[in-house]
């Protein structure tokens, strides 16, 4: 007698299907991200020399990185001095944004506070950051240059002289800039701490009352030790927001005759600017300039990576069995 074989269920695989919805992701970063940061490598080392309107690329190792470091012979070394600007203008407006984004984040989740319309107050924090940089740079710039109406006010009341000029001024440049970009963007890390410090379990709060824990206490022992990953996120992102600032120095020195020229005597420059202001002479350090950048980058986020790293609670454990024992 004939046995019937038992009919075999033909399973789908749905894997190719999930393979081809996230295949132009990679594509696109390959072609659009991976593949010029392996080529702006690849052309650091290399010097472009233009001769009778034609152009020769010759291998010259590691000259490129000499010159803009000053390691060569009649080199400055613009590089560091245009990342001391840019470390200038990004610690500026990076701390005061921080602090004010943590403290109006915690004031908006607090709810002893029985603040009314929150809604509201929430889009007035993000609102500047919708604010195109060209506009409000020029809009800067207009205020503030030596005939504008702050200046204009200032010299009437007698507080400065007729000469005075605060686009001529190092600190006053960099303060403006510095401001400029912290109004521009402590509303979007406001919102991003919201959104953490929203998910964090209010169990922990309500054991912190039990036990009398003050408002302090509970935001240093329970808000911020949670808060951490989103905190990470805001540091790095704001880290390399920084470290590429471009529009608003250039865009701000643009209306002070400057462009690519950070003023006043080039102490606003930043790294980005030297980058445009070499690609159209030299593609050879312009790209070395990149890769240095892009170095620097990738070793302050490790540094906050380290910092903000999650404990694993191995260390308290053997303390509590030596404590223990």
């Amino acid at each position: 007698m004939n046995k019937e074989k038992p009919q075999r269920i033909k399973s789908v695989s749905y894997s190719k299907y999930g393979l081809l919805f996230i295949a132009p992701f990679f594509i696109a970063y390959i072609l659009f991200s991976l593949w010029p940061l392996l080529s702006t490598f690849y052309y650091s080392f290399f010097e472009y020399v233009t001769r009778n309107l034609k152009t020769t690329v010759e291998f010259c190792g590691l000259q490129n990185y000499k010159n803009i470091l000053g390691l060569a012979d009649g080199e400055r070394a613009y590089f560091l001095t245009y990342l001391g600007n840019t470390l200038r203008l990004w610690i500026l407006n990076f701390i005061p944004q921080v602090l004010l984004a943590l403290l109006i984040a915690a004031w908006l989740t607090d709810n002893r506070a029985r603040l009314r319309a929150k809604g509201a107050y929430k889009v007035l924090v993000y609102m500047p950051n919708i604010i195109t940089a060209a506009s409000i740079s020029l809009l800067f710039y207009a205020l503030l240059c030596k005939f504008g109406p702050v200046m204009s006010t200032l010299r009437s009341w007698g507080l400065v002289g007729s000469s005075s000029d605060l686009m001529t001024s190092k600190w006053a440049t960099s303060l403006t800039i510095s401001f400029i970009l912290f109004w521009m963007w402590y509303g979007n890390s406001t919102l991003l701490l919201i959104a953490g410090m929203m998910g964090i379990n209010p169990s922990l709060y309500e054991a912190a009352d039990i036990d009398g824990a003050t408002s302090r206490q509970k935001f240093f022992h329970v808000t911020l030790p949670l808060l951490k990953p989103v905190l990470l996120y805001v540091l790095v992102t704001s880290a390399i927001g920084g470290l590429q600032l471009y529009d608003i120095p250039a865009l701000y020195n643009t209306g002070a005759g400057g462009g690519l020229i950070g003023l006043p005597n080039d102490t606003s420059t930043t790294i980005t600017m030297y980058i445009m202001r070499l690609h159209s002479s030299d593609t050879g350090r312009a790209a070395a300039v990149s890769v240095l950048l892009f170095i620097i980058t990738l070793i302050i986020s490790l540094i906050f990576f380290r910092v903000f790293r999650e404990d694993d609670g191995r260390g308290r454990h053997h303390k509590g069995k030596k404590v223990g024992a």
